[in-house]
């Protein structure tokens, strides 16, 4: 099951529906288009959901099947909740979940809008057991998740249902059919309102970014033969369906331990932040997006600097020095916006990627890092407390730096000189 789109390095918790709505962090954070789409998606899945449920459309319910259906996807979620957690930690654009087990298999067994409803539930249940103790899971992207996995349900379900297939053998050739294209229809429908969503948060064009990789789409794929099989048990042996529970766990921890390898990968070990690679490889994804996007778009690349380092490591030792730039990594991660990125780029040096920003607007960010930055006091054990630290901050900004991702890094790390040639604890353009 993919859902929405979560940009890669956010950070910090963000509850989207408290207080009044004016007040909803949603409208600080998504882009106007996308909260417009996500809400008519979640409009349009209660009205479709609440009809067919006052109507009886697809027949009466077995409220034995769903039951049960509920019963095994909740006692999946929570074998896997921890694995969940950590994948949805650690996931990008789009995070494939393994929920759609159990849709395909009520997409025969239910009436469509009982099948919304049980995706209605599960998503409720992954929400309080495990979503909302995620940073970069906020709830504005969990009510579109859910609504764009109920519309897919119900497009899976009302396909069967209206060509009269829910009625079909499933050990005839007849009913497999009916299985690939209840299959079909779910996907089809989940990759478009998804896709959808993650270009009008991101504005993304990149396959891999609106549809997942090869290996995210083989996955959703073996879910759904899963599904396929939880179907043909409930209906011959019910008894069976137990045993897909386990293939299902451990497709899960292979995903998590994946997801783990390539995190390792483009991750700075010492501070958390995105390695050198990793960081140029997004950096290079935003420069794509804004040279398409043409004239009046751009971003902001900032240069930081700890300064005075070399007298920390000679006068407290090299542990100490990693436990201050621990400190002023996450110092800098907090100083900038959900929409940046951080990374380290060696030695005491650090680089933030800032999206869609103007000159007045980055020279605001980085002056916010450099105090909060001067106003850090990092406790290393016992009595010992280091203070008076600094940065030197480097700004550069797409066009007007250079044409090209290299001389924008280059002329922020020419300011950033300029910065310690003015005596250091400065920001300089």
């Amino acid at each position: 099951m993919t859902q929405a789109p979560v940009p890669i390095g956010v950070r910090g918790a963000v509850t989207a529906w408290r207080g009044w709505p004016p007040r909803w962090a949603m409208w600080a954070v998504a882009r106007r288009r996308w909260i417009g789409y996500a809400l008519a998606c979640e409009a349009v899945a209660t009205v479709l959901t609440a009809t067919g449920l006052a109507t009886g459309f697809g027949g009466p319910v077995q409220f034995g099947s769903f039951g049960v259906l509920a019963g095994l996807g909740i006692a999946q979620a929570e074998m896997s909740r921890r694995i969940e957690r950590l994948r949805r930690w650690m996931s990008g654009q789009t995070h494939i979940n393994v929920t759609s087990v159990w849709y395909l298999a009520g997409a025969f067994l239910l009436p469509p809008a009982w099948v919304a409803l049980l995706a209605l539930v599960l998503y409720l249940h992954l929400w309080l057991r495990v979503w909302r103790h995620v940073r970069t899971r906020p709830a504005h992207r969990f009510a579109a998740s859910t609504a764009w996995a109920m519309l897919s349900c119900f497009g899976a379900s009302a396909v069967l249902t209206i060509g009269g297939l829910d009625q079909a053998r499933l050990d005839t050739a007849y009913g497999v059919l009916a299985l690939v294209l209840a299959a079909v229809a779910f996907e089809l429908v989940n990759v478009v309102l998804v896709a959808t969503g993650i270009y009008l948060y991101t504005n993304s064009r990149s396959p891999a970014d609106l549809v997942g990789t090869w290996e995210d789409n083989a996955f959703e794929l073996a879910t759904l033969c899963l599904g396929g099989l939880v179907a043909l048990a409930f209906v011959h042996q019910p008894v069976l369906v137990v045993f897909v529970l386990p293939p299902l766990l451990l497709l899960h921890r292979y995903l998590l331990l994946k997801q783990q390898l390539q995190v390792a990968v483009v991750t700075d070990e010492k501070t958390g932040l995105l390695n050198t690679a990793g960081w140029h490889e997004l950096a290079t994804r935003e420069f794509t997006r804004a040279r398409r996007r043409g004239t009046g778009s751009g971003f902001a690349v900032l240069m930081i600097d700890l300064d005075h380092f070399k007298r920390i490591n000679d006068t407290y030792g090299h542990l100490t020095g990693d436990e201050v730039l621990a400190a002023v990594a996450v110092t800098i991660e907090s100083s900038v916006r959900q929409s940046d990125t951080v990374g380290r780029f060696g030695g005491e040096e650090f680089v933030v990627l800032l999206p869609a920003t103007g000159g007045t607007d980055v020279l605001g960010i980085a002056e916010r890092v450099r105090v909060a930055v001067g106003e850090l006091t990092v406790s290393v054990g016992g009595p010992l407390r280091i203070s008076g630290l600094s940065v030197s901050v480097g700004v550069a900004c797409y066009p007007q730096a250079g044409t090209t991702l290299d001389e924008v890094l280059r002329s922020a790390d020419a300011a950033l000189y300029r910065a310690k040639d003015a005596g250091r604890n400065w920001v300089a353009v």
